[in-house]
């Protein structure tokens, strides 16, 4: 019974990992993700103009609809973040890939953590971003960011 408990949760754990991993670009995807957000939160230009595509629709969490030529004129007016203003360091959580050959949906939960005068600030935003990969490379053609209500203190 042992021996059958044990194959069973080993093969769950496969069944897991498999699942995880259906869209074969999974790890390129993910990597290209990490890389954006790293360089968002130095608002690094170039990771901006490397990650969107030229055709790009971003809806952001305001509600705002731009295309990249708005949203590269916006990240190159803003300025590299001063040590007063407070570091915001962007990760993703739940990311969830679904690939269609060329074409990939990336769903995650972005969470940006902001350390400012000794205080920490947490913001979560559902993300989807739809990829196509152009030349061998994959970009963002359209985004669509919501932002995650904090929770109402309990009465």
């Amino acid at each position: 019974m042992k021996q059958l408990s044990l194959a069973l949760i080993l093969m769950l754990a496969v069944l897991r990992v498999l699942e995880a991993q259906t869209a074969p670009d999974a790890v390129e995807l993910t990597q290209l993700l990490k890389e954006f957000l790293a360089g968002a939160g130095r608002n690094d230009v170039a990771m901006h103009d490397r990650f969107w595509a030229e055709d790009l629709i971003y809806t952001g969490s305001s509600g705002r609809r731009r295309g990249k030529p708005e949203l590269m004129k916006d990240v190159r007016s803003e300025q590299t973040p001063k040590p007063e203003e407070g570091t915001t360091v962007y990760t993703a959580e739940e990311v969830r890939i679904q690939q269609y050959g060329t074409t990939a949906i990336v769903a995650f939960r972005l969470v940006a953590t902001t350390e400012k005068d000794g205080k920490t600030e947490v913001k979560d935003f559902l993300n989807t971003g739809t990829f196509l990969k152009r030349a061998g490379e994959w970009q963002a053609t359209a985004w669509q960011a919501t932002a995650v209500p904090k929770e109402e203190p309990k009465k």
